[in-house]
């Protein structure tokens, strides 16, 4: 699906980072497992040697569960799956590389590895702002983000979302039509891309933007992925924008981990009649920002 992403720049895989990737696609295993690795060895120099009481004692695993996790370090296609991403022009940036941003290391479970296609250089960059909505936003939603975006591009912004329907298309599109650059994060993994309509969009994106996703290629998007993937666009970030919301938005949950994260929000307010306004004129009166134009978000982070 991705094999015309081309590579924008060269991450060197490194033997621990095969490992913590290997990992990640053995059944079992999961975050606080490889925490718990790591923990007893940092440079995971014996992984493939560990006993199965090694793996039930650390990780309170049974003898079976154990057996079946050695079964899979034996695998060596799973070894080598890194080199068959890096086919499709997909890398790999472990959390204590240089290129891994520095805001998602203070969230409280980071991603051990972020999966990136495209310009990874944008990761570095300190000026990032997340513009998430409701994926039935309209054309209100779609006009105030054009509004925004050009003084937000001229600041030298990057503008942050999830390549889903409505609110994040729109914000992609917008950062893109201004020559901006753009990083769209996604839940799953980039074998799956979802939804399938914004593929041409993603590979759009790939060109002079980039997509991140800390779920390894092959995994399938589940339905808890999207909560874990919002709080990643909104750790990513130095703020939050919400354009068009409604009450059970998804959004809404990318906002609420901004504040978690002690990051800013903001929002664009909507008509009292509007289901899309009720989201985010609650968070206005919660105490987020109100937004009328691009200077009422740059005047809370400009200085950052």
């Amino acid at each position: 699906m991705l094999k015309s992403f081309k590579e924008k720049e060269e991450i060197k895989l490194d033997q621990l980072t095969r490992k913590i990737i290997h990992l990640q696609h053995c059944k079992g295993i999961g975050w606080k497992a490889i925490y718990l690795l790591l923990k007893q060895d940092s440079d995971l120099k014996n992984l493939y040697h560990y006993p199965p009481e090694y793996f039930s004692r650390t990780l309170a695993l049974s003898p079976a569960q154990s057996i079946a996790v050695i079964e899979q370090l034996k695998d060596a296609t799973l070894y080598s799956l890194p080199e068959t991403y890096k086919d499709y022009g997909i890398s790999a940036i472990p959390i204590y590389s240089s290129s891994y941003p520095s805001l998602l290391k203070n969230l409280p479970q980071p991603p051990w590895v972020l999966y990136a296609a495209g310009n990874c250089s944008l990761l570095k960059q300190e000026r990032k702002l997340a513009i998430v909505g409701a994926r039935k936003a309209d054309e209100y939603g779609r006009k105030a983000i054009q509004l925004l975006m050009p003084e937000l591009i001229e600041n030298n912004y990057i503008i942050v979302s999830g390549l889903a329907k409505g609110a994040d298309a729109f914000a992609h599109e917008a950062a893109l039509a201004e020559g901006g650059g753009t990083i769209a994060v996604i839940a799953g993994g980039f074998h799956h891309l979802y939804p399938r309509e914004n593929l041409p969009l993603a590979r759009k994106i790939v060109r002079s933007g980039l997509i991140v996703s800390e779920f390894p290629p092959n995994i399938q998007p589940k339905k808890w992925h999207f909560p874990a993937r919002n709080r990643i666009i909104s750790g990513l970030s130095l703020g939050t924008v919400v354009v068009q919301a409604g009450k059970q938005s998804g959004s809404l949950i990318t906002a609420y981990c901004a504040l978690e994260q002690g990051r800013e929000v903001f929002c664009v307010p909507g008509r009292m009649d509007d289901p899309l306004s009720e989201g985010t004129n609650e968070l206005i009166g919660e105490g987020a920002k109100l937004v009328q134009k691009a200077a009422d978000i740059l005047s809370e982070i400009k200085g950052e």
